[in-house]
């Protein structure tokens, strides 16, 4: 059974940082694409990166790029966002999600949320 579960979420202030972490367990991380996601009440699921199965390919939204950085590690099985100069507009629930982006099906966690406000 996949299990994802997101923490390192929070209230930010415009142009400070957070990490989210996403611990992984119920499949063999490694050999899985990994992304992270967004969500604003209303809207739908919002890709923002993913990160090939060994961490050798990566990519953004537009709206993100420059601005964070996904990471994982394969030892201990968890997915990394880092994100910088946060803006208001980043203020949504970030979930992880097994594999490439899947917004219908795709398996993830309950997501944490992420505030950015002065």
């Amino acid at each position: 059974q996949v299990l994802l579960v997101e923490s390192g979420g929070g209230l930010a202030q415009p142009g400070g940082s957070l990490r989210l972490s996403c611990a992984a367990s119920g499949f063999t991380f490694r050999d899985y694409p990994m992304t992270w996601a967004r969500q604003v009440p209303g809207k739908g699921l919002e890709w923002v990166s993913s990160v090939a199965s060994l961490g050798e390919l990566t990519s953004y939204a537009d709206s993100v790029k420059g601005r964070f950085t996904i990471s994982r590690d394969n030892y201990q099985n968890i997915l990394f966002l880092q994100m910088n100069r946060l803006q208001p507009d980043d203020t949504a629930l970030y979930y992880c999600q097994q594999g490439w982006f899947d917004p219908e099906t795709g398996s993830r966690g309950q997501g944490t949320q992420v505030t950015v406000s002065s």
